[in-house]
């Protein structure tokens, strides 16, 4: 961890080398009034919207959207199988499989699903009739057990501890992008009327959560990352349900289980994307992780390389100068257009080829998700050994991405 000096406080990076951008973005937080303490950014810091994926900040009371993100409660999930082996064979049927089940993308569900999948809001804490999770309540229901876009994909891995994972890394759809837009435009609207000395231009409107504005932005995030972690648990009791109507690995479980079909007995959660009272240096504080995970003692979470490349199941050392966080992922290097412009497919798709990788580079439109794209995962475990303990190394076998 290095210290870069800020404006009215510093920047603890774990990052031995962040881009600039991720840099100016992090001494704006620094300038904000409520700031506490520092402002820390984990080793896949890169620049976002506002405040840099990968970064984490606590403040006194207030709140900032953007320092959310516009994918409320985006995560990992992940399930330990009992399978030691898979063949290549059951892998493509499987992975056709949930291609058909799973909508990505802008794809969403043909029918309403199961009322039962989808997390009640506390509508005595959200207003039935004028919050955005009310007014997005139908759509919600055809987009729960869906993918997504982007940088979300489905994963079968090989494990250090020799078993077969699933892992899942999405979020809460449409609903978080119409949460975090209306309260971002909300916040800056009332920045404007109070004359703040936030400026405009740092894109870090807040909202005072004794207010209520902030209540209400607060309680419908919390709707959001309740939901995200149905929508991973509803794609991921599908993929289970592929799983168990191979016969061939049913025959396998019943075999090493004496006869169960104890085929899943572990889920792992940890989401990237939220802000949450915890309580810092003895103060209650507003912690703010944007594309970083918790990894307070003993918490054990997720961190996913890129396509192609290793993940990690680790346990959290709780470091409290990094607010008990840790990285949520590898971090790009280049961004969606510039891989697009600048990575040779042939080169891309040979990585991937050599490792008997099945994956979703079909052609240079696929290249934002390329490894090219991204820090190379060995790196990023490198710079956070004091945050947090690897558990289980994951090596990729087929992964899906929209």
């Amino acid at each position: 961890m290095k210290i870069i000096q800020g404006e009215n406080t510093f920047i603890k990076s774990w990052c031995n080398n962040p881009e600039s951008g991720a840099i100016d973005q992090a001494r704006n937080l620094t300038k904000l009034p409520f700031v506490f303490k520092h402002v820390a950014l984990m080793p896949d810091v890169h620049q976002g919207y506002g405040m840099p994926i990968g970064g984490v900040v606590a403040l006194k009371g207030m709140v900032i959207p953007n320092a959310v993100g516009v994918d409320i409660g985006c995560g990992m999930c992940a399930v330990k199988t009992s399978l030691t082996e898979i063949d290549i064979d059951t892998l493509k049927r499987i992975m056709g499989r949930i291609r058909e089940e799973i909508p990505m993308g802008f794809n969403k569900h043909k029918e309403y699903q199961d009322y039962s999948y989808i997390p009640v809001p506390d509508w005595n804490k959200i207003s039935i009739n004028k919050s955005v999770v009310a007014q997005e309540w139908e759509n919600a229901g055809f987009q729960i057990g869906t993918l997504g876009g982007g940088n979300h994909f489905i994963e079968i891995q090989k494990g250090s501890d020799g078993y077969v994972w699933i892992m899942i890394h999405s979020g809460s759809r449409n609903l978080g992008l119409k949460v975090a837009g209306y309260y971002n435009k909300l916040a800056r609207t009332l920045n404007e009327r109070w004359h703040s000395s936030v400026q405009p231009s740092w894109d870090l409107a807040f909202l005072p959560v004794d207010g209520e504005d902030g209540q209400a932005y607060l309680n419908e995030m919390k709707y959001c990352v309740d939901f995200a972690l149905a929508n991973r648990k509803l794609m991921m009791e599908r993929i289970k349900n592929i799983f168990l109507e191979e016969s061939s690995l049913r025959e396998m479980v019943r075999i090493r289980d004496n006869g169960t079909d104890n085929l899943f007995p572990e889920f792992i959660n940890i989401a990237h994307n939220y802000a949450v009272q915890e309580n810092h240096g003895g103060e209650n504080v507003w912690v703010h992780r944007k594309g970083a995970t918790l990894a307070s003692e003993s918490t054990i979470g997720i961190i996913p390389g890129s396509q192609g490349t290793s993940s990690y199941i680790v346990k959290g050392k709780g470091n409290p100068e990094s607010y008990n966080s840790c990285s949520h992922g590898a971090g790009r290097t280049l961004s969606r257009s510039k891989a697009k412009e600048t990575l040779n497919l042939e080169e891309e798709t040979a990585k991937l080829d050599s490792k008997g990788v099945l994956h979703s580079i079909r052609g240079v439109a696929n290249l934002d998700e390329a490894p090219g794209a991204y820090k190379p995962i060995g790196v990023v475990m490198e710079e956070q050994e004091d945050l947090v303990e690897i558990v289980t190394k994951l090596e990729p076998l087929a992964v899906l991405k929209a």
